[in-house]
């Protein structure tokens, strides 16, 4: 056995992860990895890696084994044996300066930074180094980085489009904000449609449109959220033209994001469309259960605090956007303080998910007899099989699914859950809701029913 200084190892080791992967990915998962032990056994090295959950164990361990053993090959130049252990990083100053932040506020040219960004509407919060990446938005980070690596040349423009809170804003932003990071007198400005329109309703108005296009035909950089605001304006679309034109000429870069297409925004300009569609359109689609734990573990980090993984898991499997996340943590917070609890309960957890108020208010506004319809028609069964006293999988499953969603979607009491259903006892609505919240948080096909159920209704 010998001595090694493990920290300078694992940052030589981290360094050269860092130059494999993106700045997401290393911020996502490595890290929040340590070096829990390292022993030579004659020619080769078994090292042990700490992760912090679990999940970040099982990740690291499926996706980048190959990646981590061969980057230890090298840092140590020999033979490695790997394994993975959950254990929290310790708290050591040494440790803690070899994972830098990608971003920080000290020093002049870094306040100079954020205040730029600033005065050009970007978020300094939205960052590459923020936003979890997976299969489902991939493509879209990866357009993204190749654009600010090389802006005015590599997509121009690049358009961005998928529903709401699957994270174009975020990435829009983070790629203004890495552009400013490698140029910092590069002129970076993000509105949305609805304000470019109200700077043209004014310019025109006060007579001060000379104004306008000074200010947005002078850009390096042009980024403009839910483009679609401008169809069916014709004089809003008529200086957009001109103005894409003379940023574009002048080998600027244009970044712009849509809840459709170009080919499905109504009552847009061919000519628009057209220069839409002479870059690169990306689709994003909305997070999958890994990348919304993933989500959830980087938002719950921003807010300062910290959730057992079988509860990260609970919300990503019954939460199923960015934004709904973000607002189903600020509710357990304000809940624990609130109460004075000192720690985050699954029950309370369970609680908050179980009032469905996003769902109550927004997207569910039908009535009992359409989400069972609906419940029927997605499981072909009759809705007498499913009132009946039948407890065969085929139907109490169903069954299920049907309390769970009144429950959650609709808010209704346990009691009148269990009337609806064919004059169930409330223990058994309590019951059959708990198990389909588990289930949601672990099973694939489980997400999938109610989330095919939801898209029929």
């Amino acid at each position: 056995m010998e001595d090694f200084d493990k920290n300078t190892i694992w940052h030589d080791f981290l360094e050269s992860v860092k130059v494999s992967v993106s700045p997401a990915i290393f911020s996502t998962w490595f890290s929040q990895t340590h070096l829990t032990s390292l022993i030579k056994k004659g020619e080769r090295y078994l090292i042990g890696i700490g992760c912090p959950s679990s999940f970040v164990k099982n990740t690291i361990e499926s996706r980048y084994f190959g990646l981590i053993q061969d980057s230890l090959t090298n840092t140590l130049g020999g033979n490695c044996d790997i394994f993975f252990e959950i254990k929290e990083k310790p708290v050591d100053k040494k440790t803690e300066e070899t994972v830098p932040p990608l971003f920080t506020a000290k020093g002049d040219v870094e306040s100079s930074l954020y205040q730029i960004a600033k005065n050009g509407r970007l978020r300094p919060n939205y960052t590459f180094d923020n936003f979890a990446v997976s299969s489902s938005n991939q493509m879209a980070w990866a357009a993204g980085e190749a654009v600010y690596q090389n802006p005015g040349s590599a997509y121009n423009p690049l358009f961005l489009w998928g529903g709401v809170g699957v994270g174009k804003t975020h990435l829009m932003n983070a790629v203004g904000f890495e552009i400013l990071r490698k140029d910092i007198n590069k002129k970076v400005y993000l509105c949305t449609g609805e304000e470019f329109t109200n700077d043209i309703v004014e310019g025109i108005r006060n007579k001060t449109t000379q104004s306008f296009r000074n200010k947005y035909r002078k850009l390096d950089v042009l980024l403009i959220d839910d483009i679609q605001f401008i169809a069916g304006k014709d004089a809003v679309q008529e200086e957009f033209f001109h103005t894409f034109n003379a940023i574009v000429a002048a080998g600027g870069q244009v970044i712009l994001t849509s809840d459709r297409p170009p080919s499905e925004i109504s009552k847009l300009e061919e000519r628009l469309r057209s220069r839409f569609e002479a870059g690169l359109i990306v689709d994003i689609a909305p997070p999958d259960f890994e990348l919304r734990c993933a989500i959830t573990q980087i938002k719950c980090k921003e807010k300062g605090i910290s959730l057992p993984m079988d509860i990260i898991q609970l919300i990503a499997g019954n939460v199923d956007s960015p934004r709904k996340i973000e607002g189903v943590l600020i509710r357990i917070i304000t809940e624990a303080k609130v109460k004075n609890l000192k720690e985050y309960t699954e029950e309370m957890v369970k609680q908050i998910l179980g009032k469905g108020e996003e769902d109550t208010k927004s997207t569910f506004r039908f009535t009992n007899e359409a989400l069972i319809d609906g419940v029927c028609k997605y499981f072909s069964i009759t809705k007498r099989s499913i009132f009946s006293e039948s407890r065969t999988r085929n139907l109490a499953y169903p069954r299920q699914i049907l309390m769970y969603l009144l429950r959650s979607s609709l808010n209704l009491p346990l009691q009148e859950v269990g009337r609806v259903v064919g004059g169930r006892d409330h223990t058994t609505v309590m019951h059959a809701v708990d198990k389909i919240t588990r289930l949601a948080s672990s099973d694939v096909q489980t997400r999938e029913d109610i989330q095919g159920i939801k898209n029929l209704l």
